[in-house]
């Protein structure tokens, strides 16, 4: 399914941002910090529109219009025709098992679930990649960063504990739409050896808004678009801005670490998450969930620093 990361043409794409292993965990954190705030804010949001599908569909459209917009700028017209037969057959799977099925699973699931249980079973994705990228990508995990993602887990249930998550309908969704976005991952590392992180991003969310498009015209929902007020419009305008973010920000980090180390980061964006809804309801965070925010950010750290000094190590592959 997966196409040999040694079979993709290797001439690097056109990036303004170092291709290192540093500048990749710094992106990571961003988008972990952006993906914190979007999971509290979703979660409200896709409550506000008739249809979690609808939701997902415009919302999606906004980030789409904007990644667009700034792949043209990068010279994307240039950098999409470069890109050979397959790997435009992968950029169409990314849309598919990326942007598109799970974000009408993991919506549809979020209508159902609560942010705590959304952002727990999300974050478990480092968990999924990093089982897929030893195998598929080739990445070593040894002890020690096989203990620190055993200390991110711990620290994750602790911040936001399964004892507070019932499962059903809701939370089998999600589940299901982050196992997807754990192939993603693999498949969006291989081909971003050789088509730069704009061109992914844009064609992600294009063509996932086609297929969104195309389910909300079978489903009968399209005419559900039209009743929508102005509060309903700000809110797909906010998430979808922050969601053209958090891909932008996601795919080029992604292209320059280890997937199970971007993946790991990502972890950060749950303490965030927990931190607002403890905030919403005017509650401080437990000494327990401060020690679990302390887990979490010691294990993050170790795993980025392991990664930086092996890429540093003589021998050591760049970025």
């Amino acid at each position: 399914m997966f196409p040999r990361r040694d079979s993709i043409p290797m001439s690097p794409p056109r990036e303004r941002i170092p291709a290192t292993t540093g500048w990749g965990i710094g992106l990571a954190l961003c988008a972990a910090l952006i993906s914190g705030v979007a999971i509290f804010l979703n979660a409200f949001a896709v409550r506000q529109l008739p249809d979690p599908a609808v939701f997902t569909t415009l919302k999606n459209a906004i980030a789409a219009t904007v990644l667009v917009a700034v792949a043209l700028a990068a010279g994307g017209r240039a950098d999409f025709r470069a890109v050979d037969l397959r790997g435009r057959l992968g950029l169409v799977v990314i849309g598919i098992v990326g942007g598109s099925v799970p974000f009408v699973l993991f919506f549809t699931g979020l209508a159902q679930a609560s942010a705590p249980s959304a952002a727990f079973i999300q974050k478990t994705l480092f968990v999924w990649v990093a089982l897929l990228a030893v195998p598929l990508l080739g990445e070593r995990l040894g002890r020690v960063q096989l203990t620190a993602l055993a200390v991110l887990l711990v620290g994750q249930a602790i911040v936001l504990p399964p004892k507070g998550i019932a499962w059903g309908g809701g939370e089998t969704l999600i589940a299901a739409a982050t196992l997807l976005w754990a192939v993603e991952v693999v498949l969006a590392r291989r081909l971003l050896a050789s088509i730069p992180s704009t061109v992914l991003a844009e064609s992600r969310m294009g063509i996932g808004l086609v297929v969104l498009g195309g389910y909300l015209a079978l489903s009968g929902k399209l005419g559900s678009i039209a009743a929508l007020g102005p509060g309903q419009w700000g809110w797909v305008l906010l998430t979808g801005l922050i969601l053209a973010g958090y891909v932008a920000t996601w795919f080029a980090a992604l292209r320059r670490a280890p997937a199970s180390v971007v993946t790991s980061v990502l972890v950060v964006g749950a303490v965030l998450t927990a931190a607002l809804q403890a905030a919403s309801k005017g509650m401080a965070p437990e000494p327990s969930v401060i020690g679990g925010y302390v887990l979490i950010a010691g294990a993050t750290a170790l795993i980025a620093a392991l990664a930086v000094r092996e890429r540093r190590a003589p021998g050591a592959a760049t970025a």
